[in-house]
C-alpha cells in the first residue's frame, strides 16, 4: 500500500470525491479552451482575404482617387477598396499619390 494515502475508508472516499471534482473542473477548462481555439480558427478562416493593393478615395459624390496603398497598410483611411495590380500601376502612373508609409510605388517598381 501507499503510505501517502489516508488509512481509513471515509477519508479515502472524501479524497476520491475531491479528486473527481478537481478532474471535472480541469476537463471543463480544457473543453472551454478547445472551444475558444476552434472559434478563433473559424473566425480567421471566415475573414476576407486582404487585397494586394488598395485605392483610397476622397469624399464626395465623385470620390476622386487620393492614394494607392499596399494591401493591409494601416495608414489607409476608411474609404478604400481592393484593386488589382494593373489598376494600382495605372493609378500611380496617372498621378495618384503613393502612400509614403507603405510605399506601393517601390513595391510595384514605379518610382518618380
Amino acid at each position: 500500500m501507499h503510505d501517502d494515502l489516508p488509512p481509513d475508508l471515509p477519508r479515502l472516499r472524501t479524497l476520491e470525491t475531491w479528486l473527481i471534482l478537481s478532474l471535472t473542473r480541469v476537463q471543463r477548462r480544457i473543453a472551454d479552451i478547445e472551444r475558444r481555439e476552434v472559434e478563433r480558427d473559424r473566425g480567421r478562416q471566415a475573414r476576407p482575404q486582404v487585397p494586394d493593393w488598395l485605392l483610397e478615395v476622397g469624399i464626395g459624390s465623385e470620390r476622386p482617387p487620393v492614394a494607392v496603398h499596399v494591401g493591409g497598410c494601416h495608414m489607409a483611411g476608411r474609404r478604400v477598396r481592393g484593386i488589382p495590380r494593373d489598376q494600382a500601376l495605372r493609378a500611380l502612373t496617372e498621378g495618384v499619390d503613393a502612400c509614403s508609409h507603405c510605399r506601393p510605388d517601390s513595391e510595384l517598381g514605379v518610382l518618380d
